[in-house]
């Protein structure tokens, strides 16, 4: 039975850029409060949340890790995500799960690429945001430009809770501005009382009686301040900066103590909403221990020794393990061993979960990232969580014959983890393709591969998903006639294709008049059609929106067959698809590309070069960061180019955006490599 309340809890995950300092600084709340008997440190492999050998060697994090301790009797659960744009699809999950974004900003780097993609991610889910400018140790902190910058980046809400005494190397402590001491240093206390202005009017603005009352200069209790400081968080109304050096150990109690006093609990934080039964209209979750049971899966792990580990967050409902869930995707009951409490890689069982407990069940393996788990009697389901596209494919295949068979699998089990990262096999060549946000997502899944399935594996460049399609209307006319002494083959289709609006697909209609193709060989002659679509025509890519008419044909009463009919329907599709104008399609990213000033031009210039389109170009202090859409084929390897244009001082995230037709000089160049590709095959 849990000894704390649901409005007691906090729920916060720690998100930000990579290099920023967000493990180094779990690790110091954990062991300030007591819940770790040991300070882990990444540098030396040390770190509970950076558990994963691939973490302990790249020391950096790679997966989302969760871990909890009691602050001033109340109880936080922490998930420390990773900060490169490589694996901000655990960013994107742990965010739907929690009612706090803590964002923590490198003091001399400023705001990197992903601390605006969390940032976005967060304001988008409705969380209540505090930032902590880490590192503050550092050599070359300019604070006045920083939060300069970040009110103008992220809005005027963004107010020092916390300053510094000293900067940089010379750091002493820090000063509370919302409660500053009677001894507040001289070289500070014009900066803590402007910054302590502007909180007090920041907090009393969402609340009218407060308001009235500061107004009249009448005395506002700590409790009615930290109410008002809680609500304006929860609304994004107030975003409260504060300043720490975690390996000195500085400010991190302040950051502890702004957590629990000032971030708002499952009561009074954003609101999820599910949909219930078939009803698709939304409705509001109440955080009610009485309420029917709702949960949400945000991480999976495999482990082939342990098995499968489900983590969610519980919204509503409070029940034990022996009640067992319902999962609303697969629509089945699962009974639970037991609910886990977790602590980086270590597990204690619980009896029971309350409304706001974020923990995990294992060896459930029908459960997967998004589920929704709930009361039977009472099914529901939240919104499937929306994850980035992953683009960077590679085709890959066993090292070792004896591993055909494991190696699906095993991807496969990689795949539940990671929801960007995915696996399909190619449609022309039978290969199996992984993909994923990056290269070194790429690197990272196949070192997993090998080391917890001990499945080696070979891989091939990545290939562009380029897609076939038609610019104007055609018809097409074929007859499959073979006789070969015994029954003979026979089927005549005539056929038109119209283009689609893009992103509609296929449609198929059936026009026969007379029964010139008898109704049974219809389905045989769609299929034909279907068949030809996934082969493609012009270069072997997957045929996407187009419209195919069958109005005509002819049978024969015995040498008539679906087989026939197959032959004569792709025949006759790949004549008119020829003859109305066909194009390829190729996929369009948008690029989000960060760099210093000083290389501007450059950028502009390779991107200009790279048939790409700038969207917008915003200044972030010294940094320049550049919107643009650009086909994919183009920035296959722009890691790399990136890396040697900047001197590694650029960094960029890529999506997707839409398909789009191929200038005819760059598909001739496909189709041609396809065709001598085919041709060795």
């Amino acid at each position: 039975m849990a000894k704390y309340e649901t409005g007691s809890i906090r729920n916060i995950a720690l998100v930000g850029h990579g290099q920023t300092g967000k493990t180094t600084l779990a690790e110091a709340m954990l062991f300030k409060a007591g819940a770790t008997s040991r300070w882990g440190k990444v540098e030396d492999g040390t770190s509970i949340l950076d558990s994963d050998p691939e973490e302990k060697e790249r020391k950096i994090s790679i997966d989302s890790a969760l871990a909890h301790f009691n602050w001033q009797g109340n109880e936080v659960n922490l998930i420390d995500c990773p900060g490169y744009p490589d694996f901000v699809g655990h960013a994107t999950a742990a965010l739907c799960v929690v009612e706090t974004a803590v964002v923590a900003i490198g003091a001399t780097a400023g705001i990197e690429v992903n601390t605006r993609k969390v940032w976005s991610l967060a304001q988008e889910d409705g969380l209540g945001r505090i930032i902590v400018l880490t590192k503050m140790d550092g050599d070359n902190v300019d604070l006045p430009a920083l939060l300069a910058t970040l009110k103008e980046v992220f809005g005027q809400g963004c107010i020092p809770l916390t300053l510094p005494i000293g900067v940089g190397p010379g750091i002493k402590g820090v000063v509370n501005t919302l409660n500053p001491p009677a001894d507040c240093p001289a070289a500070v206390k014009d900066q803590v009382d402007e910054a302590h202005q502007a909180l007090m009017d920041a907090i009393v603005e969402v609340d009218d009686a407060l308001m009235e009352k500061y107004l009249a200069e009448q005395a506002i209790t700590p409790e009615e301040l930290g109410k008002a400081f809680r609500k304006a968080v929860a609304t994004g109304k107030v975003v409260p900066i504060l300043c720490c050096a975690a390996k000195k150990e500085i400010g991190v109690e302040e950051v502890m103590n702004a957590i629990v006093s000032y971030a708002p609990s499952p009561l009074d934080g954003a609101q999820r909403e599910v949909t219930i039964g078939d009803n698709r209209e939304p409705s509001p979750v109440e955080p009610r221990a009485d309420a029917p049971f709702v949960a949400r899966v945000f991480k999976s792990v495999t482990d082939p020794f342990v098995g499968k580990l489900a983590f969610f967050r519980v919204f509503a409902g409070s029940i034990g393990f022996e009640a067992g869930l319902y999962n609303a995707r697969p629509k089945r009951s699962d009974k639970i061993n037991q609910f886990l409490r977790i602590m980086g890689k270590e597990q204690a069982p619980i009896s029971r979960v309350i409304p706001g407990d974020i923990v995990a069940v294992s060896k459930v393996e029908d459960i997967l990232i998004s589920d929704t788990l709930c009361d039977p009697k009472h099914p529901v389901a939240f919104p499937p969580i929306k994850f980035p596209v992953p683009m960077v494919a590679l085709a890959v295949e066993p090292k070792s014959r004896g591993d055909e068979q494991k190696i699906s699998g095993s991807l496969n089990k990689l795949a539940d983890e990671d929801p960007t990262f995915k696996v399909s096999r190619d449609r022309r060549t039978g290969e199996i393709i992984i993909t994923g946000m990056s290269q070194l997502h790429l690197d990272i899944m196949i070192g997993r591969l090998k080391r917890r399935f001990e499945v080696e594996i070979n891989t091939k460049q990545p290939k562009i998903p380029y897609k076939e399609t038609i610019t104007g209307r055609a018809e097409g006319h074929y007859k499959h006639k073979k006789q070969t002494g015994g029954r003979g083959q026979f089927g005549e289709v005539y056929l038109r294709v119209a283009p689609l609006e893009r992103g509609k697909g296929f449609e198929f209609v059936d026009n026969i008049v007379g029964a010139s193709i008898p109704g049974q060989y219809v389905p045989a002659v769609e299929k034909g059609v279907r068949e030809t679509l996934e082969k493609g025509v012009l270069a072997g890519y997957p045929v996407e929106d187009v419209q195919v008419e069958v109005y005509d044909g002819k049978h024969h009463e015995v040498d008539s067959s679906e087989a026939s009919f197959k032959i004569a329907s792709s025949k006759a599709f790949k004549e008119a698809f020829r003859s109305a104008r066909p194009v390829l399609l190729e996929p369009i990213v948008i690029v989000e590309i960060t760099v210093p000033s000083k290389f501007m031009g450059d950028i502009s210039g390779d991107l200009n070069s790279k048939r790409g389109r700038i969207l917008d170009v915003q200044g972030v202090g010294d940094l320049q960061i550049i919107r643009a859409m650009i086909p994919m084929g183009e920035v296959m390897k722009y890691a790399t180019q990136l890396r040697s244009m900047t001197g590694g001082q650029g960094s960029y995230t890529m999506e997707f955006s839409h398909y789009d037709v191929v200038p005819a000089r760059v598909a001739e160049t496909i189709v041609a490599q396809a065709k001598v590709q085919e041709e060795e095959e």
